[in-house]
């Protein structure tokens, strides 16, 4: 007999405050202990139900889920983009979760096979945050389990497996608590014994990780970090060059600094320059007598044009000579940097498409500075923090310390500053590399590969931060087997389903 409606009475509410946990476990709340209770309140939701029904449960909670934690997309281009947004990640989030509780149905888990339950509920729910990262148009490598934790001992999982693992090590606990409540008695209990030393290690390794966690860097460079609070959100209206004023007027403050005669690297945030110093002759004299008073080599964002085409850039400044690097955007933000299958899209919104006219073309040069003989930083462009490929090509390509350079200026006093800067810190942990987080408007802060933090900076208030920074050249287990977890663990989430799936048809 199906589902009665009553009981999807009280499943949709219960999925729906899931996902509205999300509120309060990212960051700025940051109640980081109740995360794995978003998985477990789904799961508790959605077992017993059949697939299709459990894909209305998942609907329901993932938009809760989306929209209560980013609603600052909204701040941006209004809420149509959210709501489609939602939407699309929605597509991946329901059917993981009637994924699922298809299995769970299928697979009828007693005792011991609980526990084992657990583990593929987790692994579905860290595929499905892949595939979400990733697709399409290069996807939306946000709102991962995992980001609720920058600031919890939890935080350690990333030194081991990247943020994939801490979003399964989460999931699994979220899991576990979720079959407990459902079978915690009669004979075909979970093995509570099992069940709670599996705990213990997701609890514990962490713990411990983070008092041993502490690597030897192997010199310090000093650098100077610039937040120039301004206005320079892509839609302002300001006079040219007020942006680039704004920065400069800043950087007086590093002049202030005992430090200031040391500086190694300068540093400023994406944008930071809204007129282009290899176009702009006068932008390019400001830029280098800033330089040559630091005496130090200055990075710094701004958009460039070159082949007819527009790029988001970094430019490495030397003083006295100009510049003599560059980084390009690997990965502009679809719908807001540029606008993929634009005449398709424009049909169901055309006023939100123009507001992008000429989209930014895709970098495709590395991200690696080689600041002195002995100093190479790694740079990226805000959201591309939150993007795994990016971060370990960084560290492969021999990077010592992170810059990332980024504007928040266009989401305004929301969390999603303090949600960037979150995946920040847990990239520092992840990577084993100081990242220099530097915004427009804040939050800006430096992060130790200990989740500690170095230096920060008040939002939406010119600073500078001036800190003898440690340079680091190890490898994490991160780095090195980061992506690997990630297709074993697709695996594992796939097979999974298809030998149930095999099992069902033979029957």
């Amino acid at each position: 007999m199906g589902v009665k409606i009553p009981e999807l009475v009280w499943r949709i509410p219960l999925g729906a405050l899931g996902g509205l946990l999300a509120l309060y476990a990212f960051p700025t709340e940051n109640i980081w202990i109740i995360a794995p209770l978003i998985p477990a309140l789904i799961l508790l939701a959605t077992l017993g139900l059949g697939f299709w029904k459990a894909v209305l449960v998942g609907f329901v909670a993932s938009q809760v889920f989306y929209i209560s934690h980013i609603e600052w997309i909204a701040l941006y281009l209004g809420p149509v983009p959210l709501i489609a947004l939602s939407t699309l990640m929605t597509f991946f989030f329901a059917l993981s979760v009637g994924a699922t509780a298809w299995l769970y149905k299928k697979w009828k888990p007693k005792k011991s096979g609980l526990l084992f339950f657990a583990v593929a509920s987790a692994s579905i729910w860290t595929f499905r945050e892949f595939l979400a990262n990733n697709f399409p148009y290069g996807g939306f490598p946000w709102s991962r389990l995992s980001m609720t934790q920058p600031s919890s001992f939890m935080n350690q999982w990333v030194y081991f497996g990247g943020l994939s693992l801490l979003s399964f090590a989460l999931a699994l606990i979220g899991g576990i608590m979720a079959v407990w409540l459902l079978h915690r008695r009669g004979r075909n209990a979970i093995r509570k014994t099992s069940a709670l030393i599996t705990l213990s290690v997701l609890v514990i390794t962490p713990l411990i990780t983070g008092v041993a966690n502490n690597p030897e860097p192997i010199t310090t460079k000093t650098i100077a970090a610039v937040q120039g609070n301004a206005n320079a959100g892509l839609f302002s209206n300001l006079e040219r060059g007020s942006i680039l004023e704004n920065h400069l007027s800043a950087s007086e403050l590093i002049f202030q600094s005992e430090l200031s005669g040391q500086v190694d690297l300068l540093v400023w945030p994406e944008n930071a320059s809204d007129l282009d110093p290899l176009r702009d002759k006068e932008a390019a004299k400001k830029i280098d007598e800033l330089a040559t008073r630091v005496g130090a080599p200055f990075t710094f964002g701004t958009i460039t044009t070159r082949g007819g085409e527009n790029f988001n850039s970094t430019l490495l400044w030397e003083p006295g000579v100009g510049a003599v690097d560059f980084y390009d955007k690997q990965q502009p933000v679809p719908f807001a940097e540029f606008v993929p299958d634009r005449e398709f899209w424009r049909l169901f919104a055309p006023t939100l498409i123009d507001m992008v006219p000429e989209g930014f073309s895709f970098g495709t040069r590395d991200g690696i500075f080689e600041v002195s003989d002995d100093f190479t930083a790694g740079t990226l462009i805000c959201f591309e923090i939150a993007e795994d490929s990016i971060l370990r090509e960084l560290v492969s390509g021999g990077a010592e310390v992170i810059l990332s350079q980024t504007n928040n200026a266009d989401f305004g006093y929301s969390d999603e500053t303090y949600q960037q800067a979150g995946i920040a810190q847990l990239r520092a942990i992840e990577t084993g590399r100081a990242v220099v987080n530097i915004s427009t408007v804040g939050l800006s802060a430096i992060y130790l590969p200990t989740g500690k933090v170095l230096s920060e900076l008040t939002w939406y208030q010119e600073g500078a931060m001036v800190e003898k920074v440690p340079l680091y050249s190890g490898t994490t287990p991160a780095m090195l087997l980061g992506q690997t977890f990630e297709f074993a663990n697709m695996i594992a989430a796939i097979g999974i389903l298809f030998a149930f799936g095999i099992r069902r048809k033979r029957r």
